[in-house]
């Protein structure tokens, strides 16, 4: 590949179409609730995000009325609700109910090159969207969005580009998979003292979380403006998922005495931090060992195996989580289990850091393919099919 500023040269053959002048769209219409099953009679069914995974549906009900179907290539768009603009790639002949749309290419149009398009435009498609709780996407709209369009045997080379990458990311994805569901494993078996390590015997202690741990109050270190930016160097967190919320340049009041446990008092959300951070909410306890008899880590991963119900809106650790009680055994055990898990929790990451910038270089080519600022080779499918 190649790197080309020569505009004349990028726009040979190339156009700026509408979606639905390239690809017949399946808006998918709900069958009959009555007609659902689950022992495989009729065609498979696809309602929405229950049946997407990170690449193919799965079956999980079937139809035996079935109304609108997709073909097997077909891309699968999610079109309603929070799980619009996931994607899929139909393995199988569907019957697709009213949250999904199915795309095809039609003339001289790559599917290939189409699926790629599609991934890419997701964020167009959002922005339609924006602001609904629950968004939706109409067929008019998907027809209405701006594609790139180059000749036909360029787009099967950028598709055959990209897949590449999409073959190394898929298995990359499956490596780490497979590394969790190892460190899951070790989890249960370690933590509950299914397994022990060779050399320790002694029993183990119930106590309570509340005995283990010190809490501390946040307010001394959250952040005083939400102006984040990547360039500034300490990361303001959240105990759910979002975890790093961005990063400030603030530079007074950063926690520092880590490693801890932020827990969110509302949701019990918790996360293990070995970093300086600084907080956004109040309703963040920030937990810490009561002595050197506590590994931290230790603790943090026995609590995930805690099934924890949060009922009404209200602050839960010193009124009720602390009070849960836990086996812990030696400090010497509990440090050779964190570790081990440790150990896990680096491969892990390691896996996961590759994935990011696989991810990266898909969209760096994608970006700069579908606008000729890369070309590809005219023999570089001559050298895949070799």
């Amino acid at each position: 590949m190649k790197t080309n500023s020569s505009k004349n040269d990028i726009s040979k053959g190339w156009c700026t179409t509408k979606l639905g002048n390239i690809a017949v769209i399946v808006m998918g219409q709900s069958p009959k609730g009555s007609s659902y099953n689950k022992n495989g009679g009729g065609k498979p069914l696809i309602n929405g995000p229950t049946e997407f995974t990170g690449l193919y549906p799965i079956k999980i009900q079937w139809t035996t009325t079935p109304t609108k179907m997709c073909e097997i290539g077909d891309v699968l768009l999610c079109v309603r609700g929070s799980s619009t603009g996931r994607i899929n790639i139909a393995n199988d002949e569907y019957c697709i109910g009213r949250g999904v749309a199915a795309i095809r290419a039609s003339g001289k149009t790559s599917q290939a090159y189409l699926k790629q398009m599609v991934g890419l435009i997701v964020e167009q498609i959002l922005k339609h969207t924006s602001g609904s709780t629950f968004p939706n996407i109409d067929s008019s709209s998907l027809k209405k969005i701006s594609i790139v369009l180059p000749p036909l045997t360029e787009q099967n080379r950028i598709a055959s580009v990209l897949e590449t990458w999409d073959q190394a990311i898929e298995k990359l994805k499956r490596k780490i998979e497979i590394k969790k569901q190892i460190k899951k494993g070790l989890m249960q078996n370690l933590l509950a003292g299914k397994r022990r390590l060779t050399g320790f015997k002694g029993e183990w202690e119930t106590v309570e979380i509340g005995e283990l741990l010190d809490y501390e109050q946040p307010t001394k270190y959250i952040v005083k403006s939400t102006d984040y930016d990547h360039v500034h160097k300490t990361p303001v967190l959240t105990a759910n998922k979002g975890f790093i919320l961005g990063y400030t340049n603030e530079t007074k009041d950063i926690y520092k005495n880590y490693p801890v446990i932020i827990f969110d008092d509302f949701t019990a959300d918790n996360k293990f931090v070995d970093f300086a951070f600084k907080v956004k909410s109040s309703a963040i306890k920030i937990l810490s060992p009561k002595n050197q008899n506590v590994n931290l880590k230790f603790v943090f991963e026995k609590i995930q195996l805690i099934k924890f119900t949060v009922g009404q809106h209200k602050r839960h650790y010193l009124s009720e989580y602390q009070y849960i009680t836990i086996d812990i055994p030696s400090i010497k055990e509990q440090t050779a289990i964190a570790n081990i898990l440790t150990t896990a929790d680096g491969e892990i990451t390691t896996l996961e850091k590759k994935l990011f910038i696989l991810k990266n270089q898909k969209k760096y080519l994608l970006n700069n393919l579908i606008t000729g600022n890369i070309r590809t080779p005219v023999k570089l499918l001559e050298k895949v099919q070799s």
